[in-house]
Parts: C-alpha cells; sequence; structure tokens
C-alpha cells in the first residue's frame, strides 16, 4: 500500500489482529498488519485448538459472547477458506467428557435443560450411553455428555487461512510499518506487559502452556475433554493434546508437565497408547487481570484500540471479537460487553 492509503493498523498477527483485520476489510476499511515476529507467532501458533463453549448455566456477557461467537465461525471460516483458498482445518465435531459419578450425571442432566434454552435451539448437550467406539473417553457410570456446539481447528492452519484470505484482499502482513489510521494493538502476552507498564497496575499476566501433537487419524469424530486435557482430533492425521496452565515457569520450552499432559491423554483415549509424539510446543497465553478478552479504546490514546486477553478462548472468541472492533473503529458503535472493557483495567 502507498503511504497515507491505510485506514487501520492493526499490530499483532495473532488470532485477534487477524480477526480484527478480516473484519475492518469485510466493512471496506484498506488494512495493514503488521508484527515482528510473523503469523501466529505468539500463543496463537499452538496446536490444540479446541473452540469448547462454556457450561451451559450461570449465563454472563462472557458466555453469551462467547456463544455467539461459536455460532458464528462455521461461516466465518468457510468464507475466509474460500476467498484465500487455504483451510482452516474448521468443523463443528462436538465433544465427549465422561461422568464420573452420580453428582456428575445429575448436574449433567441439568445442563440438558438449560442448554436447551441458552443456546437458542442451535446446538444440544445431552447426556449419553458410551458406545464402545474407539475414540471415545472411558467412563465410569457408562455414561458421556455430549454436545454439539464444541468446533475444533488447527491454529497454524487458521492463522495462515486468515493471512492468505487478507492478502486476497490485498492487505499487507508486514514485520515493520508506522502507524497510519486508526490502530488496533493485538499484541498478545507482550501487550499486556507493555499496558501494565503504561498503566502502572497490573492488567494482565502471560500464563504458560504446553501442548503435544500426535500422529493419529482419528477421522471425523467428537474431541474429548477428560482427565483435565483436551483430546482434539484435526483432519490433518493427528490429534492435539493439551494443555498445561502456567503461572509460575522458568523459560519457554516444553518439560515434564507435558509428558504428563500427554499421559492423561493417553489414559483418557487408550486407541491413542502408541500414538507417536510429533510435536511439542509451549508458549505464552495472554490472560487479562478480568480472565475476559480486554477490548475497547486504549485511554490516554486517541485512535488507540485493544484486543488483548484471548488467553484459552481466544480462537473460539475470534469471529465476534472482530465484529465488534469493526464496529467501534470504523462507525463508532460500542457492542463491547461491560465485563470486557479495557478502560475498566487500567
Amino acid at each position: 500500500m502507498a503511504g497515507g492509503s491505510v485506514d487501520v493498523t492493526v499490530r499483532g498477527a495473532g488470532i485477534f489482529g487477524l480477526s480484527c483485520a478480516w473484519a475492518c476489510v469485510q466493512r471496506g476499511a484498506r488494512v495493514r498488519v503488521v508484527d515482528p515476529f510473523g503469523p501466529g507467532a505468539g500463543s496463537s501458533g499452538g496446536v490444540v485448538g479446541a473452540l469448547a463453549p462454556h457450561v451451559p448455566e450461570n449465563w454472563n456477557d462472557k458466555k453469551a459472547f462467547q456463544l455467539d461467537s461459536l455460532l458464528m465461525a462455521e461461516a466465518f471460516w468457510a468464507e475466509v477458506e474460500a476467498t484465500g483458498g487455504v483451510t482452516a482445518g474448521y468443523a463443528r465435531s462436538g465433544r465427549l467428557q465422561p461422568l464420573a459419578d452420580e453428582a456428575a450425571i445429575a448436574l449433567a442432566r441439568g445442563r440438558e435443560a438449560t442448554a436447551a434454552e441458552l443456546w437458542q435451539g442451535r446446538a444440544s448437550w445431552q447426556v449419553i450411553a458410551v458406545t464402545g467406539a474407539a475414540f471415545e473417553p472411558a467412563s465410569p457410570t457408562g455414561l458421556l455428555v455430549h454436545d454439539t456446539l464444541t468446533a475444533r481447528m488447527h491454529p497454524r492452519r487458521a492463522c495462515a487461512a486468515l493471512v492468505a484470505a487478507l492478502t486476497t484482499r490485498g492487505v499487507e502482513v508486514v514485520a515493520e510499518a508506522a502507524d497510519e489510521g486508526a490502530v488496533i494493538w493485538a499484541t498478545g502476552a507482550a501487550g499486556l506487559e507493555d499496558m501494565s507498564r503504561e498503566a502502572g497496575r497490573q492488567v494482565g499476566v502471560p500464563i504458560k502452556g504446553q501442548a503435544a501433537l500426535l500422529r493419529f487419524d482419528a477421522g471425523a469424530v467428537p474431541q474429548v475433554f477428560a482427565g483435565g486435557v483436551h483430546v482434539v482430533p484435526h483432519a490433518d492425521g493427528t490429534v492435539a493434546v493439551g494443555s498445561t496452565s502456567e503461572r509460575e515457569f522458568e523459560g519457554l520450552g516444553t518439560d515434564d508437565q507435558l509428558d504428563a499432559v500427554i499421559e492423561a491423554a493417553r489414559a483418557a483415549v487408550p486407541v491413542l497408547r502408541e500414538a507417536d509424539v510429533i510435536d511439542r510446543w509451549a508458549g505464552l497465553r495472554p490472560r487479562a487481570r478480568s480472565r475476559a478478552p480486554m477490548l475497547g479504546a486504549w485511554p490516554g490514546r486517541p485512535g488507540h484500540y485493544i484486543a488483548n486477553g484471548g488467553f484459552k478462548i481466544g480462537f473460539g472468541m475470534g469471529p465476534n471479537v472482530g465484529a465488534v472492533m469493526a464496529d467501534l473503529v470504523l462507525e463508532g458503535i460500542d457492542a463491547i460487553p461491560e465485563g470486557f472493557r479495557a478502560e475498566a483495567l487500567f
């Protein structure tokens, strides 16, 4: 793009930054994305990609916003893939969770009714009997929760798909460039630390996560959440397992905590016992102090905006984060939930 031709500069090429850029382009804005480390270099370059909903009870703004985003996802990713020609590995394939005892069964059956109401009839949460399928968790009660809202995608492929779509629409994704137009800061864990220094208080912290990829072609089956780990079959013949959540850590490499996650996944889904580990990943995920996404105008910086704090649910939140940030930046429409407001953390 020639000088002076940019309406919006997005700083950060992770899922929030790329989703904001895509939403702005869809509204007709001229956009440039800037990231010195390249697309998906931070926590968005992980491997798990579990787009899992919050439980359907104790409803609040965060859960409602996430539901809207999860329901937007299929059309969002279909358009991204059609535009750029690169697959994100998205599928709304559902999720299975074992029920440990009678108390868990009672709680899950209560959620059947609340899901029917809160999920707008567009997805279900049901208690089902185990079937004996190979890619199914063992359950001491013989019962599982099956929800049809959970989806999966491959994070690295999703970032590549967004970059391809943006490039097709004339957007540059570059390592360095000056600010032009409105500026959206979607700079992840490093950005939270920068904001904390400017605010003189902690607005968020980086949380280390570790995950792994196993070589196993499970086919088109639901993912599993059991033993405290996500087990996510991808379309490329791999299965992702994760993840740790480490507030205190030494170094950014993987360690024996990831070994424990892998073993928990193999215990939950025994068919993975002999599957080779082909990738081990560790990264810093941005958790805002509120534990919700941190969105809105940057206090004291006119024309600058914040999209941060995706933490563990950034990919699930991405479509709706992009939409509300484009509303705010391009049209001055503020649809950001109260619990997400960036200025409240400064």
